[in-house]
């Protein structure tokens, strides 16, 4: 007789029996589809493996890396222009940059997912890019040669970087001996134009196209200045002469350079009234200066010292431009063309010790430093004025020239000395004329200074002597 709990078993055997066989025949039907998908995926990269966002899934690594090579061919052509500022410095094109994705690199790591040594993983990663149950993302990046750029930024940062210098001050003597103005520095900020350029890099991930790129500096700031280096109060420029001696015969530029010498390291204290002739000295043969042409007697003629003149019409013009107060001033009787090189007429002044001197104060709150610089390749004097800054403004009105006078005619005068035949100028025409502006200085609205100057220049006649020796 079959009992029920036979029955029972019978039926739960079979049951048992046909769940294994589904597992299994649904086993054979997985490996086979994986067995299929793997022979169609060889020498491919599998599904779900995504370089820059893109599914490479069932493509070769020839057909990828083969886009990879067209973009560098159109790296290699593009062209980043360097600015300094706003000068161009350089130009490389991606060719010698070496500009290039490393795709090929990316496509390498991207084929070896489901293909890796270890098994584990390995099938792990089959079976989750088969059946789409993992992504796995890679990304390509714009790379260059860094040793040319380095080599780049070097070049720059040797040819526009400046050292901050400090200031230079020591008194002796009564007079500064050594003295040096405070400079900021430059540093060429190669931080942020690597930042730069590699933003730049990025952009070409999307679109290859040429590119600029400006080079910025930074400002360094001296250990010591001007202000932290003398007890005197001085702390900066503030007011410079300028005069053009072109055309000066050499006597002229050595006592021109003889006397600005005098200058040097010359300190005004506040509150004192500056005297050119205190300050230059005794100008004759036995002090060091040459003959050459000065104004004596209503006649220019040869003496010693011909050009201090020159020394004092820069000073003139630094006292104006740093607002001090005019106490005397002349000016020459006739229009002189080395004053004039630069500028209009009236902003000369004569001196002729002990009558005619140059003199103004110094109302500043601080001393002043006069330092002197003669660039003898274009024939220029500078006379710099060191101070303190008090705030101070400088109105100087345009020069009016008017009342013009052509000169007289030239003079002749026998000559005993000269061979007969012989003609040699000795004096040089120029017009007459008058001339005028105003000079302002005001402080917070306050009028510290003001004056006209007036100056009246004498038509002046050519001379000659004329050779009478037999």
């Amino acid at each position: 007789m079959v009992t029920n709990k036979k029955i029972r078993y019978t039926y739960f055997t079979k049951y048992y029996v046909l769940i294994s066989l589904g597992f299994i025949l649904a086993g054979i039907l997985l490996l086979q589809y994986i067995v299929i998908r793997e022979k169609k995926l060889d020498g491919r990269i599998y599904p779900n493996v995504f370089i820059d966002n893109t599914d490479n899934g069932s493509k070769t690594k020839e057909e990828i890396i083969a886009k990879f090579h067209r973009k560098n061919d159109v790296l290699k052509t593009v062209n980043i222009t360097m600015l300094y500022k706003t000068e161009p410095i350089a130009t490389f094109s991606g060719e010698r940059l070496n500009i290039h994705s490393d795709g090929e690199e990316i496509v390498e790591r991207a084929y070896l997912i489901g293909r890796t040594s270890h098994a584990s993983s390995r099938i792990y990663q089959k079976l989750a890019t088969i059946f789409n149950f993992a992504r796995y993302n890679f990304y390509s990046k714009i790379k260059y040669d860094e040793n040319t750029l380095q080599e780049f930024i070097d070049t720059v940062g040797d040819h526009y970087n400046k050292p901050a210098k400090n200031a230079l001050f020591t008194f002796e003597e009564g007079r500064v001996s050594s003295f040096r103005q405070d400079e900021k520095g430059l540093k060429v900020n190669t931080e942020k134009f690597q930042k730069d350029f590699e933003s730049a890099m990025a952009t070409f991930e999307k679109q290859p196209e040429n590119k600029t790129i400006t080079l910025t500096d930074i400002l360094i700031e001296p250990e010591i200045t001007l202000k932290d280096s003398n007890q005197f109060g001085i702390e900066e420029k503030i007011g410079e002469g300028i005069s053009d001696y072109s055309h000066s015969i050499p006597e002229r530029v050595h006592n021109l350079t003889l006397a600005a010498s005098k200058f040097h390291g010359i300190l005004i204290p506040k509150g004192k009234t500056f005297s050119f002739n205190d300050t230059v000295g005794d100008i004759s043969s036995l002090t060091g200066y040459k003959p050459a042409y000065i104004i004596k007697g209503g006649k220019t003629v040869l003496g010693d010292g011909g050009g201090v003149c020159q020394v004092s019409t820069t000073l003139f013009r630094a006292a104006l431009n740093a607002g001090l107060p005019i106490v005397e001033r002349t000016a020459h009787a006739y229009r002189v063309i080395y004053y004039e090189n630069d500028a209009k007429p009236g902003l000369d002044a004569t001196v002729f010790a002990p009558s005619v001197d140059l003199k103004f104060k110094n109302n500043t709150d601080a001393a002043i430093l006069i330092m002197m610089d003669i660039n003898s390749d274009n024939n220029m004097l500078k006379m710099q004025f060191f101070g303190k800054n008090d705030g101070r403004n400088i109105e100087l009105s345009d020069i009016t020239v008017y009342d013009e006078q052509p000169p007289p005619p030239s003079l002749y005068e026998d000559d005993p000395t000269l061979p007969r035949g012989i003609t040699k100028q000795v004096d040089f025409a120029a017009w007459g004329a008058k001339s005028k502006y105003s000079y302002k200085v005001t402080k917070e609205s306050e009028i510290l200074y003001e004056k006209t100057f007036y100056s009246v220049y004498r038509p002046w006649a050519a001379a000659y002597l004329v050779g009478t020796a037999e």
